[in-house]
């Protein structure tokens, strides 16, 4: 198929709810795609802070080579040895007793906030079934986690929603003391901000945060969906505030791009849960927790967390440099950064595809920046000069 059918079968048959440039990606190398024209973009949307090891890491496509000779799909219904190992690793390298799969991050925190109402009603009777969940959060588009994302152009079409949900304001202890209380299950944060605009959570915050939970017996759930698997520094985002949460949910890099989730969990809440309380066909499947444990092997290593972190302060520091040219501010944590603009996020995404390369918004005038986490240094200077000369356009 030549790129003319691509799109217009695209535009016949696929339900339209995405604006897709006018290209087609057909391959792809370490942190650079090639379009079917033979052009190339370095990539800093990493499929949004999915592809950790970016593209056709060769120990991966080893991996997946392998287990494709294997079992691709049994069902929850009978034991395999990749299920069992990575829940092993992802607990070892965890504050976590247990792992639940699903299949994505929105899957995730639904079964998160199911979780914590079977906890809140084992635990302390009917009547305690409150989410909190804060202002620029994004915890996906399923009834549950969209009733936890308080974007009104998200949630009217879909009306109503779940129940339950209560908002205080992110990084704001007064504004979260008021909507904690008894009749709360769990609060759910990200100690990052990714859709919302890149907006890490202050130290303070999330200690404060874990004191009202614990006060109100409420359950504290980290949604590192975007934020976790090595994209701070840190392999989980709260390893670098020293606050450990009850739950975690994570999912996009976990498998390097195929669909997994997973709901990390302590003893206390995991003993209220039993068989039949939740459930997935896909999820926990052979084929793909075989590649996400040589995922979580490799981005678990000091070393590689370690020049994350490196790389992470050296992007930062150059893209302040640039702060002059329609850049405001530069914030963020590790290889997970936005800048605030003074004109739309959306004409500098468009027109970078024009300088070869690929970037993706978190809000009307904020860029994000999350690139693989095997992106080089010379890599980040190429990004950094393909953006001057973007924003030098506008």
């Amino acid at each position: 198929m030549n790129k003319e059918e691509v799109m217009c079968w695209e535009h016949n048959y696929v339900l339209q709810v995405y604006h897709r440039p006018n290209f087609v990606l057909e391959k792809g190398e370490g942190c650079w795609l090639y379009d079917s024209d033979g052009n190339a973009y370095l990539d800093m949307v990493a499929g949004i802070a999915v592809n950790a090891l970016g593209y056709n890491d060769p120990e991966i496509v080893r991996v997946m080579q392998k287990a494709a000779t294997g079992l691709i799909h049994v069902s929850n219904l009978y034991h395999t040895a990749p299920h069992a190992r990575l829940a092993k690793l992802l607990v070892e390298t965890s504050f976590a007793d247990r792992v639940h799969y699903a299949n994505s991050g929105a899957e995730a925190n639904e079964g998160a906030f199911k979780f914590a109402r079977k906890f809140a009603r084992t635990r302390f009777g009917a009547g305690k079934t409150d989410i909190v969940a804060f202002s620029g959060a994004f915890h996906g588009r399923l009834f549950g986690s969209l009733a936890a994302t308080p974007r009104e152009a998200y949630q009217v079409p879909f009306l109503p929603l779940m129940p339950g949900v209560r908002f205080a304001k992110f990084n704001d202890l007064d504004s979260s003391a008021q909507a904690i209380d008894d009749h709360v299950a769990a609060v759910i944060v990200e100690p990052v901000q990714g859709e919302g605009g890149i907006h890490p959570a202050d130290p303070a915050f999330l200690a404060g945060l874990r004191t009202l939970c614990d006060r109100h017996n409420a359950l504290l759930i980290f949604d590192e969906v975007q934020c976790g698997m090595g994209r701070t520094g840190h392999l989980w985002a709260y390893q670098g505030y020293d606050v450990v949460p009850d739950m975690l949910t994570a999912a996009k890099p976990l498998a390097g791009g195929l669909p997994i989730g997973a709901i990390l969990l302590n003893e206390r809440v995991a003993k209220t849960i039993a068989p039949g309380d939740h459930a997935s066909t896909f999820a926990g499947g052979v084929f793909v927790t075989s590649v996400a444990e040589a995922i979580l092997r490799r981005v678990s290593e000091p070393h590689f967390l370690q020049e994350v972190s490196a790389k992470g302060r050296y992007f930062a520091a150059k893209l302040q440099q640039m702060k002059a040219q329609h850049i405001t501010s530069v914030r963020g944590r590790g290889l997970m950064l936005g800048i605030d603009l003074d004109i739309p996020a959306a004409d500098v995404v468009q027109i970078g595809y024009r300088h070869g390369l690929l970037l993706v918004s978190a809000g009307k005038k904020v860029v994000r920046f999350v690139p693989p986490l095997v992106i080089s240094r010379d890599e980040i200077d190429a990004a950094v000069d393909r953006l001057a000369a973007v924003l030098a356009e506008l």
